[in-house]
């Protein structure tokens, strides 16, 4: 089960091979999550019973850090807080 404070993030920073990094914030990376499902030849096993590409990128964020493209390839994200919270 993934950590509260994590859904309290809103920035993540994105890794793939051979790119620069990018910080995008939470919509962002849900629409990158989608595109990076969209490349792969099959749906991970875990992701298949969920309804749509929204869905299956919701579960990735809430309670994964990193997705194989294929075979040695990955991709990551990793939630980051740009400014303390208010309180």
């Amino acid at each position: 089960m993934s950590d509260p404070l994590i859904r309290e993030l809103e920035h993540y920073v994105v890794l793939e091979p051979g790119r620069p990094e990018q910080l995008l914030d939470a919509a962002e990376t849900l629409r990158w999550l989608e595109q990076q499902l969209a490349t792969l030849a099959a749906v991970p096993a875990d992701l298949a019973d969920l309804p749509d590409a929204g869905s299956r990128a919701r579960r990735l964020l809430e309670t994964a850090c990193e997705l194989e493209r294929e075979p040695g390839v990955s991709v990551q994200w990793f939630a980051i807080r740009l400014e303390p919270p208010q309180r």
